[in-house]
């Protein structure tokens, strides 16, 4: 962040200031192991832990202020000043809204139940063609990783694209009231979190929340293939911009995949550019067209935007190609719903290969009562594909899916280990292989375990 007072964000916070209120902030930190000198530290308090604990370590790295929601005797003289509100999560949010409004740049909000980080990750490279941008680092997306996003700004930064994801009711609300945005894009609305939300119209509604709340003059990008892009549209005050794979405003057609990435054409409601996408899948490329919609509501040029996307990168874990021993593997591991689950194989099955094409899967998470049925689901897709195996990994989750692949050679595997020492025995070089999985699944470890044995 820019250098800010004390008074300044504890006026944003309602909060009382014990101590020098003129000393300056440069930096937000939640977390005590990574605070450094000129820092705000603020104590959170999760189901598991209390930072309150922490806060004579963070005073004694060099903290310039903590901020707390209560004090303890046990301190003693803190060396930084201290500033006292009734609740920290609350102060954290309202530091940001306040910072915001401060600095004041277009605040591009991202939300969706598939592919957030990579089209956030496209759209700050398109947007930065013409402004200073900054975007949500990693996946920090949630209520306490997008106050730390608007609180990294720094002055002269133009533009913020800040990712908003949520898994239950009225979070978006508190995102987009604490983001402010000026303009809102919407990837989909599949399955994802639908332990929580009971249903995908209620996964719709939270989703569409965003977009409702842009502002009049603001923008707004909705994915043109999506069922519930008209009835989000209704929704919205500001004008409806759509992109996707051969449908939209801006829409992507004619394309032409290799192994390391997708050549196509931009069409902008006439006006036509090649465009080289250096990233693997289909879904990946209607993701550019989100990005590249965003980026001409905001006037830059088509031959701008494409020269953009021909440089792109995504944020590790999603669909990047490795070769480990001869064998390419397509590491999508970051991440999985049913919906990525079937774009990430049909993309495997898409690509062109040497040798065989094998997937590996791991566990979709927060799917609730449909857990079994969708992870059935993507067996029995991944059966219908040119595929030469599936291999599953964890516990029974993972396992339905090997179980309902009918036809598909199948193997499960309680562990990574075990599935890396197979894979080691039976890939060749020139395989293709995709790694995914939810996060918690940890489908990464198999790379680890086949890249080390």
């Amino acid at each position: 962040m820019s250098p800010t007072s004390l008074q300044t964000l504890a006026a944003y916070a309602h909060a009382t200031v014990h101590g020098d209120a003129s000393r300056l902030v440069e930096s937000v930190s939640t977390d005590t192991r990574k605070v450094a000198a000129g820092d705000l530290f603020v104590a959170l308090i999760g189901e598991k832990f209390d930072a309150h604990s922490f806060v004579p370590q963070a005073a004694a790295a060099g903290a310039s202020a903590v901020v707390v929601s209560k004090m303890d005797p046990a301190w003693g003289t803190l060396p930084c000043p201290v500033l006292e509100v009734d609740d920290t999560l609350v102060a954290l949010q309202l530091m940001a809204r306040g910072y915001r409004q401060q600095h004041n740049p277009i605040i591009v909000g991202l939300t969706g139940s598939n592919g957030k980080t990579s089209t956030k990750d496209l759209t700050a490279i398109v947007m930065a063609k013409k402004f200073i941008t900054r975007a949500t680092f990693g996946n920090l997306n949630n209520h306490i990783g997008v106050p730390l996003t608007l609180l990294s700004l720094k002055t002269g930064e133009q533009c913020c694209v800040t990712e908003m994801g949520m898994n239950h009711p009225g979070e978006i609300e508190v995102l987009t009231d604490i983001a402010d945005p000026n303009a809102g894009i919407v990837t989909n609305i599949g399955m994802a979190h639908i332990e929580y939300m009971g249903t995908q119209d209620a996964i719709a509604w939270e989703k569409a929340t965003l977009p409702a709340q842009v502002r009049r003059s603001g923008v707004v990008v909705l994915n043109a293939t999506d069922k519930y892009t008209p009835v989000i549209t209704r929704h919205c005050q500001a004008t409806v911009s759509t992109a996707g794979v051969n449908a939209g405003d801006v829409s992507a057609t004619n394309l032409r995949a290799d192994g390391t990435g997708t050549t196509f054409t931009l069409d902008f409601s006439g006006e036509k550019v090649e465009t080289r996408l250096p990233i693997l899948g289909e879904h990946m490329v209607a993701n550019a067209a989100l990005a590249a919609a965003m980026g001409w509501r905001y006037g830059i040029s088509p031959a701008d935007i494409a020269d953009a996307l021909s440089h792109a990168k995504l944020t590790g874990g999603r669909v990047e190609p490795k070769v480990v021993h001869g064998v390419r593997f397509i590491d999508d591991s970051y991440n999985a719903n049913p919906d990525s689950m079937i774009a990430g194989l049909r993309t495997l099955a898409t690509l062109e290969a040497k040798g065989r094409r094998v997937a590996v899967l791991g566990r979709m998470g927060e799917l609730g009562a449909i857990a079994e049925a969708e992870h059935k689901r993507v067996g029995e897709f991944a059966a219908s594909l040119d595929l030469t195996a599936l291999c599953t990994v964890g516990g029974n989750e993972a396992e339905w899916i090997s179980s309902a692949a009918k036809g598909l050679h199948t193997r499960h595997f309680p562990d990574h280990a075990a599935c890396a020492a197979h894979l080691r025995e039976v890939l060749r070089e020139g395989d293709l292989v995709l790694l995914k999985g939810s996060r918690s699944a940890g489908m990464e470890k198999v790379l680890t375990h086949f890249q080390t044995s």
